[in-house]
C-alpha cells in the first residue's frame, strides 16, 4: 500500500483509510463483532494504516470494537477519533467546550485501549464555543502526550485559519466525491495554503457512487439514507448519470466505478486521503486497489468535463443538519 502525508504536520498513513463508522452506526444493524475484527484485521493485513472512528459512532461501541482489534497492532496504525457531541451523541446536540473535550480524550484512550490518540478531530464546529478555546485545550492534551495532532470535521476556511493559529491542523475531514465537489471553491486552496491534509468520508458517495444502488434499492429501517434527500427514490434514478460516467471509465481501465471514483480522489492532490468504509472483505480489497490506478490526464479531463455538466439532485442533508455544517 502507498503511504501520504497528511499536510505539513509529518503525519504519514496509506493511501486509503478505513472509515469504520458503517460496522456499528448509520447503515443498518451493526455488523457481527467477529466478522468486524476479521474485516480491520484484513485491512491491516493488505497495508491500511489508518483508521476513522469517533465517540458518537454507536455511541462509544465503534471506539472499543477498534480498540480491541488494533490491540495487537497499535504501533504500526493511526487512529484517528472525535469530540464535538453532547454525551456522545448527536441527537443531543454540540459541546466542545474545554471540559468536555478532556472528558472524551480520556474516554476514547480507555476505549481505543492506547495510551495517545493519533488524530483527534472536533466532529463539528460549535457555535457557542471559540475555536480558538478549542484549539487551545487539544494543543494542551498534544503537550501532555495524549494526543499526537488535531483535526477538524466540517469546518469552513475561515475556521480553519482561526484553529490552525493556535494549533497547526493536519487534517480537514469533511464529505468530497465526484457528487459533492463543494470543497473544490474555498476549502481545498485554503488547506493547500496552510499546509493542511483532507480526509474525505463518504468518498463512494454513501455508496451510490458503487453502482450497486438505484431507485429500487430498500433500506433498512435504521439506516440513516432514508432520511437524506439526495437519497430520495427520484433523486437516486436522476443522479445514476454520475454512476454512468464511471462506468464509461471503468470499461476502459478493467475496474469498478468504485475504483474509479477513489482514483479520481486520489489524482486530485497528493495530501488527500480518502477513507472508504465497508463491512465486506471482498469490497475492502476493490477499495484499495483503487491505488494502483493512475488516470490519465485525458481521463481527469474527460471526466471533469463531464462531471461539469451534471447537476446532482438533493441536498446532502436534510435542513436541521445542514445547520450544523460551518461555513
Amino acid at each position: 500500500m502507498q503511504k501520504r502525508k497528511l499536510g505539513d504536520t509529518g503525519l504519514e498513513v496509506s493511501a486509503i483509510g478505513l472509515g469504520c463508522m458503517g460496522l456499528s452506526y448509520g447503515y443498518g444493524p451493526a455488523t457481527d463483532k467477529e466478522q468486524a475484527v476479521a474485516l480491520i484485521h484484513a485491512a491491516v493485513d493488505l497495508g491500511v494504516t489508518f483508521f476513522d472512528t469517533a465517540e458518537a459512532y454507536g455511541p462509544r461501541a465503534n471506539e472499543e470494537l477498534l480498540g480491541e482489534a488494533l490491540a495487537p497492532f497499535r504501533r504500526r496504525v493511526v487512529i484517528a477519533t472525535k469530540f464535538g457531541f453532547r454525551n456522545g451523541r448527536p441527537a443531543d446536540g454540540l459541546d466542545s467546550r474545554p471540559e468536555r473535550i478532556r472528558e472524551v480524550a480520556y474516554a476514547s484512550l480507555k476505549r481505543l485501549k492506547t495510551d495517545y490518540i493519533d488524530l483527534f478531530y472536533q466532529h463539528r464546529v460549535d457555535p457557542e464555543v471559540p475555536i480558538e478555546d478549542v484549539a487551545g485545550t487539544v494543543r494542551e492534551l498534544i503537550d501532555e502526550g495524549k494526543v499526537r495532532h488535531f483535526g477538524l470535521s466540517e469546518a469552513g476556511a475561515a475556521t480553519i485559519r482561526r484553529a490552525h493559529a493556535v494549533q497547526p491542523v493536519a487534517a480537514l475531514q469533511s464529505e468530497y466525491s465526484l457528487w459533492w465537489r463543494e470543497p473544490e471553491a474555498e476549502i481545498l486552496p485554503a488547506l493547500e495554503e496552510l499546509g493542511v491534509g483532507f480526509v474525505p468520508f463518504s468518498p463512494l458517495g454513501r455508496g451510490f457512487l458503487t453502482g450497486k444502488i438505484d431507485e429500487a434499492t430498500e433500506f433498512d429501517d435504521s439506516d440513516f439514507r432514508n432520511n437524506l434527500p439526495r437519497f430520495s427514490e427520484e433523486n437516486r434514478k436522476a443522479n445514476r448519470v454520475v454512476v454512468d460516467l464511471l462506468e464509461q471509465i471503468a470499461s476502459r481501465n478493467d475496474a469498478t466505478p468504485a475504483q474509479i471514483a477513489l482514483a479520481w480522489l486520489l489524482a486530485q492532490k497528493p495530501w488527500i486521503v480518502p477513507i472508504p468504509g465497508t463491512t465486506k472483505v471482498h469490497r475492502l480489497q476493490e477499495n484499495l486497489a483503487a491505488a494502483t490506478i493512475d488516470l490519465t490526464l485525458d481521463e481527469l479531463r474527460e471526466i471533469a468535463a463531464a462531471a461539469s455538466k451534471i447537476t446532482v439532485q438533493g441536498a446532502r442533508y436534510p435542513e436541521r443538519l445542514q445547520k450544523t455544517i460551518d461555513r
